[in-house]
């Protein structure tokens, strides 16, 4: 397994949602981050240069987790501290369940509380986290306009099925629908200019969205704020989209979606998200694997 020494703890690197260490998002993960101050863990994911670097110390007293099966969890791009990070998330979890066994785990994050089911099938481990609890808002024309112009995309290219949202299960993100998948493939924006946007909505990514079937999506989720120009495979936009596609219709409530990201950079991933009757929470599983 690949490591580095830049801190206490070895730097772990997985990529999630898939089993190829060629396909997927790259994550940083750092098992043991005690004594780490926040410029020290912002200096690694910075170093690592990866989307996002997560961060393990020990869990706050009321977190509830079985014992030795409960942590804090941080998350940091080479710019900053990030809310949530679904990635991230399922990356650490597959590094703990090759530690310390499939079964549950209990994150608490900035966001709050995310717990995750680890299971093994196939010789391989998967994670399914369930979000805290999402919710979508209105975006503002102006707003609407600015990031399109920051996208280079003309307002006729958007799906007229896919009202433009805010959507938020852990942290935001604009969801805008591509009315054709060669619009999605034809991505080259102005970073500057959609950082500055994003920082203003306080944005975390922009999922970009074209529907294949019912329940067959690909995404691509523009990151400027986190210092890279795309991430590969984007587990807490996932969760958000989800939330929105139900709340909007698009889906039934109780459906299993599909999204394919990645494959435009030449890093194919696969997130599944599952909506449950009854239940706001999304879940949001793949699988995860050490890059050697």
């Amino acid at each position: 397994m690949t490591a580095d020494t830049t801190g206490p703890a070895p730097v772990l690197r997985y990529t999630a949602f898939s089993t190829d260490p060629e396909g997927g998002n790259p994550a940083g993960v750092v098992l043991d981050a005690s004594g780490m101050d926040d410029g020290r863990m912002l200096a690694i994911a910075a170093e690592l240069g990866y989307s996002e670097t997560a961060f393990l110390t020990a869990p706050p007293r009321d977190l509830g987790a079985e014992p030795g099966r409960g942590f804090t969890l941080r998350f940091f791009s080479p710019k900053a501290e990030v809310s949530f990070c679904g990635h991230a998330t399922v990356a650490t979890a597959v590094a703990l369940g090759e530690r310390i066994g499939p079964g549950e785990l209990v994150f608490a994050t900035p966001a709050g509380t995310v717990p995750v089911s680890v299971t093994q099938a196939d010789g391989s481990l998967r994670a399914v986290l369930t979000s805290v609890e999402p919710h979508t808002e209105a975006v503002s024309p102006e707003d609407l306009a600015e990031a399109l112009a920051a996208l280079d995309w003309p307002a006729g290219d958007l799906d007229p099925a896919f009202p433009p949202r805010i959507a938020y299960a852990g942290a935001r993100h604009l969801v805008l629908g591509a009315a054709t998948r060669a619009r999605l493939a034809g991505l080259d924006y102005d970073f500057a200019r959609l950082e500055a946007l994003m920082r203003r909505l306080d944005l975390t990514t922009v999922q970009l969205v074209y529907r294949e079937g019912p329940e067959l999506f690909h995404v691509r989720d523009p990151f400027p704020v986190g210092g890279v120009v795309e991430d590969a495979a984007t587990g807490a936009a996932a969760a958000a989209f989800g939330a929105y596609a139900r709340e909007l219709g698009l889906v039934p409530d109780g459906a299993t979606l599909t999204l394919l990201q990645g494959e435009d950079m030449g890093r194919p991933g696969v997130l599944t998200v599952e909506l449950r009757p009854g239940d706001a929470r999304v879940r949001v599983g793949g699988a995860a694997v050490a890059i050697a």
